[in-house]
Parts: C-alpha cells; sequence; structure tokens
C-alpha cells in the first residue's frame, strides 16, 4: 500500500513537470502507398523550423512504410501547386502544414518546446484524409530534434 502510494506520487510529480499536448483527427492509415511531403509552413521565428520539422515527418513517414517522394527545400506552395507535383509523382497523398513553435524557452534550463499540425492530402482531390495537432516540451538536457521525434511519432501512432 505505501509502495503503491509512493510510486503514484513519483510518478504525479514528473508527468506534471512535463508538457504534451496532441489532437489527432483520425489514425494515419497503416500502407505502402506513396506520400509527397512539403516543408511545413513556419509561423516560428526559428529559420528553417518548417522544414526541419518536415525532415523528421519525412523519416518517420519512411519508417511506417510509406514511399516519400521530398520536396522540401521546394519552398512556399499553394494546395493546388502541391496537389499537381503530387500528381506528377505518382503520389496518392500529400503532407503540409505549419509549425508554430521551435524553440527553446528562456530560464534556466532552456527547455526545448514544439508546437506543429500537419495533414495527409488526398492526390486526386486535394481533401483532408487525416489531420493532427500537438505540442510538447521538455527537460533542459533534451534537444528540440528529439522533442519533435517524440511528438510526430506520438501524433501518428496508429491504434
Amino acid at each position: 500500500m505505501k509502495f503503491t502510494l509512493l510510486v503514484t506520487l513519483i510518478l504525479t510529480i514528473f508527468t506534471g513537470c512535463s508538457n504534451k499536448v496532441v489532437e489527432v483527427k483520425n489514425t494515419l492509415p497503416k500502407t505502402t502507398k506513396k506520400v509527397t511531403i512539403f516543408a511545413l509552413h513556419n509561423y516560428t521565428d526559428t529559420p528553417r523550423a518548417g522544414m526541419r520539422a518536415s525532415n523528421i515527418i519525412d523519416g518517420v513517414l519512411l519508417n511506417k512504410g510509406y514511399v516519400v517522394s521530398n520536396h522540401i527545400e521546394d519552398g512556399k506552395l499553394s494546395i493546388s501547386k502541391m496537389q499537381e507535383i503530387a500528381e506528377k509523382e505518382h503520389s496518392d497523398f500529400f503532407v503540409y502544414g505549419g509549425i508554430s513553435e521551435w524553440r527553446y524557452k528562456t530560464g534556466i534550463d532552456g527547455e526545448p518546446a514544439v508546437s506543429l499540425t500537419f495533414s495527409l492530402y488526398n492526390t486526386t482531390d486535394a481533401s483532408v484524409k487525416w489531420s493532427a495537432t500537438g505540442s510538447n516540451s521538455q527537460w533542459g538536457v533534451d534537444s528540440l530534434g528529439t522533442t519533435a521525434h517524440s511528438l510526430i511519432l506520438e501524433m501518428t501512432k496508429t491504434k
């Protein structure tokens, strides 16, 4: 009884110090279909944050069995232009979204903080097939990359 109470108290303290918010519209479909990925629109003050996050999404999707065509370097494109590029490459889907936080918070530890949204669009009609929004911050010993990676893994988790 005392051990259970102690473990519950410790878990409460440590999980209370972590900030993670994830909202997933649907589960990402398990597939071997082709996806064209574009850089997330960068709404932050951090240069190339959208490209950095897109690069992590690229790796996660490859790991999940998708065939990925990378257009992260293409810059800012309209949805219709992204759809056109994805159609030319015979992709089933394309990925696009935005990043609103990619920084180390100020303070003694400088904890990494990441907040992003991305969607999987159907190439034939540019409709949203899947969408997720998430935010995460970690301890000061973690990097932005590992914080973003764990968040993107959580956002793309299939059930």
